[in-house]
């Protein structure tokens, strides 16, 4: 276990060097001058290349590249083009605003998605699992702008119980922003439980009938006993790297949502940075989320060594 861990964790490193290194080269490639863009149309050639000396982009690639990864390391993410201010404390906030929607909305998806999988699967064509599908069915084909257009048509306008949208923007403290997660909680729980809700449903209906569940039903095993300690941690097996792809979407994918209830977290962050040309923040931002969704699948390689006994059994011989 250990060794695997240690491996896979070098490869997260890995990975996330690679994609810290496409990430800047892909912005480097991107059309325009940040400079021209940021002093205007209207400037001097003179101004623009004062800035670009200002800004180091002067500087060749490589130079820049070797300076922003070292920066990496040490926990320096640099200064934002637009502001001149440090990046990593607004990161920071950002990430921590989305983490107050993401952590929720995770725990709320995973549990309901189970539950609900779990009861569709081991009634399979019944009235309970039409049912259920039905419902994971329309909330997969509902675009997530439009669910939370309704929630707040619903919850903020015609009944004013919930905030529509964050008014203090990034001077919100969590006290302030608490009641403003509410909507975008349940939004992204519709969206994230109906794709893992029909990967369980579909992973119960294939172990129920696999032959060691019949073997241990036949044996007079009680059902209950079969699919909590048989059935489930092998249904959800493969959900498990679906868990890992959520939780990056969750991170750094829920422009939209956020984008609608005017929410400052990180996907937001991403948007504003790209319509500024605001490089270091794009390069952040990524890097930020390359690093989740590797510690998110070291996560699920682990999960899925600990509740699949032939894994261990193959990680062991390997050794």
């Amino acid at each position: 276990m250990t060794r695997m861990i240690l491996t896979r964790l070098g490869t997260a490193v890995l990975t996330v060097v690679l994609s810290a290194t496409l990430v800047f080269l892909a912005v480097q490639l991107l059309p325009g001058d940040v400079a021209q863009q940021l002093l205007g149309q209207d400037a001097t050639p003179e101004a623009v290349e004062a800035l670009r000396v200002e800004l180091g982009l002067d500087r060749p690639v490589w130079e820049r590249y070797l300076g922003w990864l070292v920066g990496l390391f040490t926990g320096d993410f640099g200064n934002s083009l637009v502001t001149g201010s440090p990046i990593g404390p607004v990161l920071g906030l950002r990430l921590r605003n989305t983490l107050m929607i993401a952590i929720p909305t995770f725990i709320l998806g995973v549990a309901l998605a189970i539950y609900l999988g779990l009861i569709a699967g081991i009634n399979r064509d019944k009235a309970s699992d039409r049912a259920i599908s039905g419902i994971a069915l329309v909330g997969m084909s509902i675009p997530e702008f439009v669910t939370a257009t309704l929630g707040v048509l619903l919850l903020a306008v015609t009944l004013p119980i919930l905030p529509a949208v964050v008014i203090d923007g990034d001077e919100a403290t969590m006290a302030q922003l608490l009641p403003s997660t509410i909507l975008p909680v349940i939004v992204l729980t519709i969206s994230m439980t109906a794709y893992i809700l029909r990967m369980t449903r579909a992973g119960i209906i294939d172990t129920m009938a696999s032959e060691f569940v019949t073997t241990a039903i036949l044996k007079g095993v009680r059902l209950r006993n079969v699919v909590v300690h048989h059935a489930l941690p092998t249904a959800i097996l493969p959900t498990l790297n679906v868990l890992a792809i959520n939780v990056a979407w969750l991170i750094g994918g829920v422009v939209v949502v956020e984008a609608v209830f005017n929410y400052p977290g990180l996907g937001s962050y991403m948007i504003e940075a790209v319509h500024n040309r605001d490089l270091p923040v794009i390069q952040s931002v990524a890097v930020v989320t390359a690093i989740i969704y590797s510690l998110a699948n070291l996560a699920a390689d682990i999960g899925a060594m600990l509740l699949d006994p032939r894994q261990r059994t193959r990680q062991e011989a390997a050794a």
